[in-house]
Order: C-alpha cells, then sequence, then structure tokens
C-alpha cells in the first residue's frame, strides 16, 4: 500500500472520492476496520519478527486535534505499518490513508477502512485531494496517515524527500498537528525482519502554513530525517529493550527442522528456545 502516491507528487495532483461519490468519512465503517486489523496482524506474525516502538520515539499526548503523520516510505510494509500503529497506539482516532487510485481498484475493501483514492495528474484531481484532506482533518479525533517522500525512498537517502504536495495541508487544517514517524524493516539475528518505528516531535500546522511553501518542506524533511538517523541508532545497537514490542511473531527456522531441535530438546530434558541467537532478542 503505497500511502502517499506519486499522484501526490507535484502538489497539483490529488484524490478521487470513494465509491458512488462516497467520502472516505461517511464508508468508514470501525467493524470492517476491528476486523481487518486482525487480520493484518496475522498477516505481521507471519511474515515478520516483531513490531516495536523506539521508547524515545512513542506517541504523546496530542489533545484533541486531527494529526496528520508523514512517514518515510522505505517498503512495501508501511501501510501494514499504518493500519497495526494506529489500532494499537491511537484507539481512539479514526485513520485515513491516501492511495494510488488505480491500485485501490484491486483492494476495495479498503474504502471501508479508511483509504481513498488518489487520481493523478490532472488539477481536478489536485482539488479533489485537497477537498478530500480538508474533511478528513475537520474531526479532532481523526488522523491523515502518508507517505511523504510520496515514492519508495532507502532509509540512507538525505535530504529525505517530500512531495511538493505535501507543503499544501498545513492550509487545510491549520489546528492540525504534523507528526513525523520513521519506519525501518532490518534483519537482526533471524530469518525474519523487524519492524521498527518512532514518532518524531510533532510540528504545529500553523507554524508550517506561517511559512512560504518551499520552506515548509524543509521543515517537514528536516523534521523525519531527525527521526529517522535516532531509529538507525536503535536499529545498529540491535537491542530489543530499547523498544516496546507491540507484535511477536515466531521465532527460529521453523518446518521440519525446528521440530526435530523441539522433540531432540525434549528427549534430552533440555529446554528448548528456537532463536538462532538466544542473546540477541527479546521473547
Amino acid at each position: 500500500m503505497n500511502a502517499m502516491p506519486p499522484a501526490a507528487q507535484g502538489g497539483e495532483r490529488g484524490g478521487e472520492r470513494g465509491e458512488a461519490g462516497d467520502s472516505p468519512v461517511t464508508l468508514y465503517d470501525p467493524r470492517r476496520m476491528a476486523f481487518f486489523h486482525y487480520m493484518f496482524s496475522r498477516f505481521f506474525r507471519t511474515h515478520m519478527r516483531a513490531g516495536r516502538v523506539a521508547r524515545w520515539g512513542l506517541p504523546g499526548d496530542y489533545g484533541a486535534r486531527p494529526l496528520v503523520v508523514f512517514a518515510n516510505h522505505p517498503g512495501w510494509w508501511d501501510g501494514v505499518a499504518f493500519m497495526l500503529l494506529s489500532n494499537r497506539l491511537f484507539p481512539g482516532r479514526r485513520m485515513f490513508v491516501p492511495m494510488d487510485a488505480g491500485a485501490i481498484t484491486k483492494y476495495r475493501f479498503m474504502t471501508r477502512i479508511g483509504v481513498f483514492g488518489v487520481e493523478g495528474g490532472t488539477p481536478r484531481g489536485a482539488v479533489a485531494f485537497l477537498r478530500t484532506a480538508r474533511q478528513v482533518l475537520a474531526a479532532p479525533d481523526r488522523m491523515l496517515w502518508m507517505n511523504a517522500p510520496g515514492r519508495f525512498s532507502d532509509v540512507r537517502e538525505r535530504p529525505v524527500p517530500i512531495a511538493p504536495g505535501m507543503s499544501r495541508l498545513p492550509e487545510m487544517a491549520r489546528d492540525a498537528l504534523f507528526v513525523p514517524l520513521a519506519l525501518d524493516y532490518p534483519f537482526w539475528s533471524e530469518r525474519k525482519a523487524e519492524m521498527l518505528c518512532a514518532f518524531g516531535p510533532p510540528i504545529e500546522a500553523a507554524t508550517l502554513a506561517a511559512l512560504p511553501r518551499e520552506d515548509r518542506l524543509a521543515v517537514l524533511s528536516g523534521a523525519l530525517a531527525a527521526t529517522m538517523d535516532r531509529l538507525a541508532q536503535d536499529a545498529i545497537a540491535r537491542d530489543p529493550a530499547r523498544f516496546e514490542t507491540l507484535l511477536q511473531g515466531p521465532e527460529g527456522m521453523g518446518g521440519i527442522y525446528q521440530l526435530w531441535r523441539r522433540l531432540l530438546s525434549a528427549v534430552k530434558g533440555q529446554s528448548f528456545d528456537p532463536r538462532h541467537d538466544p542473546t540477541g532478542g527479546a521473547r
């Protein structure tokens, strides 16, 4: 799920409404959101080792304010990360995510869980996206989650790219807070990757709106880079104690070989630890 599609990169591109002209706000179904959060959690545990949030980067108390969470875009897992983080760390808020209009035709169910299509390349699309963003951010319990670069970008790329369309958002909701979110998916000691996350200090939309649009992009890029750089230090340390673990998947190789090791340990009367490096990760 590309949560800040190429369609929004130019600032003159944007979003369309959901099905039959309905907005993502009216289409949103909390019951379906709960079901798909359960399904996404199961999928995550099958394919990833753990989802962890840096202890220094846990979200704060933002008050009754709409939020724009702007993240880097390192990989395919970003959309899953948005879903899991929003449900587990912001249970009182509703998440909305822009997605390429062409891609969303393949995942119509997502229009019921806050995802809305973004039409690219036309002024009409730009107007529609900004109108939808204004509507989403009109209530204090809503969040707009976006991949700020508008394209996949390596976690080491500097300066951190920010899609030009992001410069217009502070004008849509001057009472909102812009919260940087750093994402990374390193491999540590096991065969499955870690999902590492951290939220940075929020930025007032009104502060951004008072700046020239080009300067807004520089501020957003700097804030996101600072959060990513700090998260990188924790990723390099490979110390799970620096993180709060939100989800934990099975560890070890799995399959027949792991079953054989488990049986062998049982025969010997030994406890079985499936991890490749028993000292290198939290259970």
